[in-house]
């Protein structure tokens, strides 16, 4: 008792507190109704897959999303779907009515429903609506309001309810429900136990059950309000909320923060509290909801509020540093000018001027509370707002007005005033400022005070100046159908003593929508063909060359710039900035857009204004949005592409791909399609739900297409009259901020017709080399037989002209056979003269020498054997007859067809000295005339002869001499 004393005494003082007023920014609200899922409105339960997809039970079955396309699975009774569960392995368990089962992604992608019903038992196998399931690791608990049924190991057990089961929730590591008869109850050991012992709570009907902090938790009921449950202790948790809440039902509640909780009302909508109870934010049909029944309330990944209601549904972008503030609820005027001044954000609109104080502590200005309040004497439009001399200007279609005290003091009522220029930008305390009125401009001369002494309005000038800069003595100004004005103005610059007005024949590329404004200290001209500035040189307007990088030739309708040096601009109703501070990978600067953010058709002086980089304002037609331009640039949502379907629509339409599951690329199936499913269309998107617009998408199909195509906001593609091959599908996304997404890809494969296929092209083949052959055959027997009759005819003719040829050529052979016999002849003759020379000097060589002996024999003087040597040498030397044997040899081989050179050809080993014998043998020359010639006996003769048929390699039958006459033919 003494713990829950002090629990309850520490709960007092924590929540004893009255709820404040909710912050101004609203994040933005994106509505969902049944036209655009096209069925039943009602949704009961929302969960979120690892894929990023939206999975929601709907009254018509199960409902998908994947932020760009809406599916839907009927159950096998076509019953609508109460519950919704994920488990880790990709199972979407769901209940409905007499229903139970799961659905679950096949190898083609595509949802099928595995019903669990054969699994209930007998005895409870008819059942109403299943209301809750919850999954605790491989158990699934399945809630009706009869049993609870336990779904472990493939087999099913229920628990009957004492007096019926009324809620189950999971928190905690707990598995808590509701009965009837009994009220809450927590499952321990399998077993039902009471969740609280201090208060009964069989009367609360309690909706819901969240984690709140550490082991405590936040418990709603239906009707009597919030609890805290801590230890089995059950308090009352005193709100903001509570006097809201009195004629009102709690559906359900979810933790968004580690302070925030969200609780979903049946009528009056959905309330954001802290930790200690206080209003954070509501959010009801004023606020953008298309109901104020919440039926379910879901959190999903990057921490944005989806809200199942009665009739469609709702995404709060709760996460984002975007946000939308409205100075009026009631009227929602559109957003003119803004400034922050004396801690004060001021806001101008269509009708009138609105204000709010600031807390100094919040960096985020969206992040302020309370309510605006309108300045007095300021209804009508607000064209600007300007700090001057520590004051506040107002530029507003009655006049120039000074604001101070929460009223609004005129300074000059003649005429709408647009805006203001101080013409010493530089100085504290401004002596003179231009204001652009309707129809020329005023002068405001101050001195000490700070309110202007006197307005003067200037002569020579009765043009509307809506925006005006100052280019030291200079002014410029521009008229949205006049042009641009170039003034100089006199000393006391009451006189405008030179104008010049530069239209589209000065340079300007229209005579239409110019803007004048001072950015980088420069005067620049924003065009419907980028920006321009003026050359001091040529004295004509001419394209930007400090802009050109940016804009190129894109329309730009406003400029300014923020303290960190960023360019904010406005080009074909979209707005975006230069940012200088985050480069793009190839240039020193990037573009961000942010196409969320709609332009209106007419910006003021004040429309975008970028007080610093948590705080930038931009005007709407509804209020202005605040962007926490820091947070948004360091936002960490992951950027991810999913197919969402691919659909061969030839011959018809056929789902080859359901988009639910993509399987790792070495586990993937290869799809092979017949020849006819040769055209496709692709569908994909990027689960970045609440950022839709900013995405941007780029693919390739590899096979076909060489490059990625350009990047386009478009989610699908189609390809057709694909040829036969392999391809690959590739889709890729990319944000406003340049973050690119990974790849995701579906291969495929259209099979080739019957006349593509490898046995069609190698019949193909064949026949073409069977008629090859054939054509080849027949033109040969076409030559053949064209060949045969020029032959014919050839032969004929050289018959005839043989005869004439032979005639002659008898008689050439004849003249030639004797000339021929009658050389041979000659030949001979030279030849056996020659040789009988050889041997008749031969014999005389041989009897000289005998001589000489004799006589050596007869002398008996002594020297005279020495005298006689140098004739001896003179007589071995004429009997060698080298000289004559070469002169031999040639005349030899003419006559007998080179007998010499082919013999020793054949017979490499042959000496000279065999050369000579075979020439002798070869003439027929007996033993003796060969002895004589080769200076040799007749014995040596013979010698040779053995020798020579052993070089010849003959056999004893074969004639020596028949073998040399035959050696030449």
């Amino acid at each position: 008792m003494y713990r829950v004393l002090i629990f309850l005494l520490l709960l007092t003082g924590l929540l004893q507190r009255s709820g404040a007023q909710h912050t101004i920014g609203l994040p933005e609200i994106i509505n969902y109704s049944s036209n655009d899922f096209h069925t039943g409105a009602g949704i009961n339960c929302i969960r979120q897959g690892n894929n990023g997809i939206l999975y929601m039970a709907g009254n018509d079955g199960l409902l998908t999303f994947n932020g760009r396309y809406w599916k839907l699975h009927r159950l096998p009774n076509k019953a609508a779907v109460r519950s919704l569960a994920l488990d880790s392995s990709g199972r979407i368990y769901a209940g409905g009515h007499d229903e139970i089962g799961y659905f679950f992604p096949s190898s083609d992608g595509n949802l099928v429903y595995h019903s669990l019903k054969h699994l209930v038992p007998s005895v409870g196998h008819q059942f109403a609506d299943i209301w809750d399931i919850i999954i605790s690791g491989d158990v699934v608990y399945f809630r009706t309001v009869e049993s609870i049924f336990e779904l472990k190991k493939n087999r099913i057990t229920f628990f009957d309810a004492p007096g019926g089961w009324l809620m189950m929730a999971w928190a905690n590591g707990l598995l808590y429900t509701t009965d009837r008869s009994m009220g809450l109850l927590i499952l321990q050991n399998g077993k039902w136990e009471p969740a609280c012992h201090n208060i009964p709570t069989t009367g609360l009907r309690i909706s819901s059950t969240t984690p709140y902090r550490g082991d405590t938790l936040l418990v709603t009921s239906l009707t009597n309000g919030l609890f805290l449950l801590h230890n089995k202790i059950l308090a009352p948790y005193k709100t903001g909320i509570d006097p809201l809440l009195l004629n009102d039902r709690v559906n359900c509640a979810v933790k968004i923060a580690d302070n925030q909780y969200a609780i979903g009302t049946t009528g009056n909508g959905l309330f954001i509290i802290d930790g200690q109870g206080r209003l954070f934010r509501h959010f009801s049909r004023s606020e953008g909801l298309q109901h104020n029944n919440i039926r379910c309330l879901f959190s999903d990944k990057d921490h944005n509020l989806w809200l199942g209601l009665e009739n469609g549904i709702d995404l709060v972008n709760y996460s984002s540093p975007l946000h939308h503030i409205y100075p009026d609820r009631n009227s929602q005027v559109s957003g003119s000018a803004i400034t922050v001044f004396n801690h004060q954000l001021y806001v101008g609109t269509s009708n009138g001027l609105f204000a709010l104080p600031l807390d100094p502590q919040e960096k985020d200005l969206s992040a302020n509370s309370g309510t605006f309040t309108e300045i007095r004497n300021t209804r009508g439009q607000v064209w600007s707002l300007q700090e001057v001399n520590q004051q506040l200007l107002m530029g507003h279609q009655d006049g120039a007005f000074m604001i101070s005290n929460g009223s609004a003091i005129q300074l000059s009522g003649n005429q709408g005033i647009w805006s203001f220029l101080p013409l010493q930008p530089d100085a504290r305390l401004q002596q003179q400022v231009l204001a652009g009125a309707y129809t020329g401009l005023l002068l405001l001369n101050y001195t000490k005070n700070p309110q202007p002494e006197n307005i003067v309005k200037l002569d020579s000038l009765y043009e509307s100046m809506r925006f005006l800069a100052a280019d030291h003595n200079i002014i410029w100004g521009s008229h949205p159908y006049r042009g641009v004005f170039r003034m100089e103005l006199s000393a006391d610059k009451k006189t405008v003593t030179r104008k010049t007005i530069f239209t589209q024949k000065d340079g300007l590329p229209a005579g239409t929508n110019n803007f004048v404004y001072r950015v980088k200290n420069r005067i620049a001209i924003a065009t419907e063909k980028g920006v321009y500035e003026y050359n001091n040189v040529t004295g004509r307007i001419q394209p930007s060359a400090y802009f050109k990088p940016f804009f190129k030739e894109m329309p730009v309708r406003y400029l300014t710039e923020d303290k960190e040096g960023n360019i904010w601009f406005v080009s074909n109703q979209l707005t975006g900035v230069v940012d200088f501070n985050h480069p793009a990978d190839s240039s020193y600067f990037s573009i961000t857009w942010f196409p969320g953010l709609p332009a209106q058709a007419g910006t003021s002086p004040g429309y975008i204004y970028p007080y610093d980089k948590e705080n930038i304002f931009i005007c709407s037609g509804k209020g202005v949005y605040h962007i926490n331009y820091r947070e948004y640039m360091n936002a960490g949502t992951h950027l991810s592409v999913l197919l969402s379907s691919v659909t061969a629509f030839s011959p018809k339409d056929s789902l080859i791909f359901g988009g639910y599951i993509v399987p790792p690329a070495g586990q993937r199936p290869l799809v092979r399609l017949p020849e006819k499913w040769n055209s496709f269309h692709f569908e994909y998107a990027a689960n970045v739900y609440p950022q839709k617009n900013n995405i941007e998408f780029s693919c390739k199909l590899s096979g076909l297409d060489r490059e990625w195509s350009d990047w386009s906001p478009r989610t699908e593609k189609d390809y057709t009259n694909l040829s036969y091959g392999t391809y690959t599908f590739s889709v890729r996304a990319r944000n406003n901020t340049g973050n690119i997404s990974g790849t995701v890809s579906y291969t495929f494969e259209v099979l080739p017709a019957w006349y593509q296929t490898g046995w069609a092209y190698a019949g193909y083949l064949l026949a073409a080399a069977a008629l090859l052959l054939w054509l080849f055959r027949q033109h040969r027997k076409r030559l053949q037989h064209l060949e045969a009759q020029h032959e014919a005819a050839q032969k004929q003719l050289h018959y005839l002209h043989q005869l004439e040829l032979y005639k002659n050529e008898k008689e050439l052979i004849t003249l030639q056979h004797d000339k021929l016999a009658s050389e041979v002849n000659l030949k001979n003759k030279e030849l056996a003269t020659i040789t009988m020379h050889m041997v008749n000097r031969g014999k005389l060589v041989a009897r000289i020498r005998e001589e000489l002996l004799l006589l050596l024999k007869k002398n008996t003087l002594p020297g005279a054997a020495g005298d006689f040597k140098p004739v001896m040498r003179l007589l071995e030397d004429a009997e060698k007859g080298d000289s004559d044997w070469e002169q031999f040899a040639a005349h030899f081989d003419e006559v007998h067809h080179n007998f010499l050179s082919i013999i020793k050809k054949k017979y490499p080993a042959l000496t000279s000295t065999d050369l000579k014998l075979c020439a002798y043998l070869k003439l027929n020359l007996s033993s003796k005339e060969i002895a004589q010639l080769m200076n040799i006996s007749v014995k040596g003769v013979e010698i040779s002869r053995y020798r020579l048929r052993k070089k010849l390699q003959l056999e004893t039958t074969v004639n020596l001499f028949d073998f040399l006459l035959k050696v030449t033919e």
